[in-house]
């Protein structure tokens, strides 16, 4: 029998992560109570059943899925412990280990079962762009539910934390680095030496120059989201006795650009490098 999965929430990434489970032969519920007109257009897009409310999508489903921006993780967790949820809890956010076992403690002490995840990749549209690394005792049977959709499951060994500790040190450059480029553009803009790096660059560092406007348009209007995350990723630094102070930096860089969330059309690196510097 197939399994019936509550997808929270149909975002842009959830939305496609619910889709790929359907691929797979799961019944994908959301609920629209609460949620925007977005959300409910992703959510119909992607196939998925509404359930009206989050107790019903509890109430009908055997996995909870939760996809949604770090700094909600925790609560969703709790709303979802407060309809005493029994079946496979997986939080596929971009968070710490710490905040991962805490939420895994919150589930599991309602009764579910909890599966660590971290999603590493773009919305995953085909097969082979998109992983979903999984850790904990019942993460084989998550994988099962990914083996026909575009979503590739990988399973590792330690236990949950795992999977939320690879996800966060693949963020750690893929994301880290984009808000370096965007600050170092904004250096050498507000010391009128611009010209001059991007003709470094393009002689010594081939590619940086387009990578850098990439950065701008890709990373200003998620970067709201990635506020959290960074203090996660920081977070997990200085548990590892690392220093942590690069990636706190990097929250406060998507923190000056959250202005951009919903923006219609990208910035350029020009208005990202106006906008960052505090006088």
């Amino acid at each position: 029998m197939a399994a019936t999965v509550g997808l929270l929430h149909p975002g842009e990434m959830g939305g496609v992560v619910g889709q790929a489970l359907r691929a797979g032969g799961a019944r994908v519920l959301w609920a629209s109570d609460g949620r925007s007109v977005s959300s409910a257009r992703r959510a119909a897009a992607a196939g998925l059943e509404d359930a009206g409310t989050l107790a019903a999508v509890v109430r009908a489903s055997d996995v909870i899925f939760s996809v949604c921006p770090p700094h909600a993780a925790l609560d969703l967790a709790r709303a979802v412990a407060a309809e005493r949820f029994g079946g496979l809890y997986v939080d596929a956010n971009a968070v710490s280990p710490a905040t991962t076992r805490e939420v895994g403690a919150v589930v599991a002490k309602a009764g579910a079962t909890f599966v660590d995840g971290g999603i590493v990749g773009p919305p995953p549209r085909t097969r082979g762009t998109t992983r979903l690394y999984l850790s904990g005792e019942a993460a084989p049977r998550i994988a099962a539910l990914c083996e026909a959709g575009a979503l590739e499951a990988i399973v590792l060994a330690g236990g949950p934390g795992a999977a939320s500790a690879m996800k966060v040190a693949y963020a750690a450059w893929n994301k880290g680095s984009q808000a370096l480029l965007l600050a170092v553009r904004a250096q050498a803009a507000a010391d009128g030496v611009e010209a001059a790096l991007l003709a470094e660059w393009e002689r010594s560092q081939p590619g940086l120059v387009a990578r850098s406007e990439s950065a701008a348009k890709g990373t200003a209007p998620k970067a709201w989201r990635w506020i959290a995350e960074m203090e996660e990723i920081a977070a997990t630094f200085a548990a590892a006795g690392l220093p942590d102070g690069f990636h706190r930096a990097a929250a406060e860089i998507c923190r000056r650009l959250e202005g951009y969330k919903d923006a219609k059309t990208p910035p350029t690196v020009a208005e990202v490098a106006r906008r960052l510097p505090r006088r």
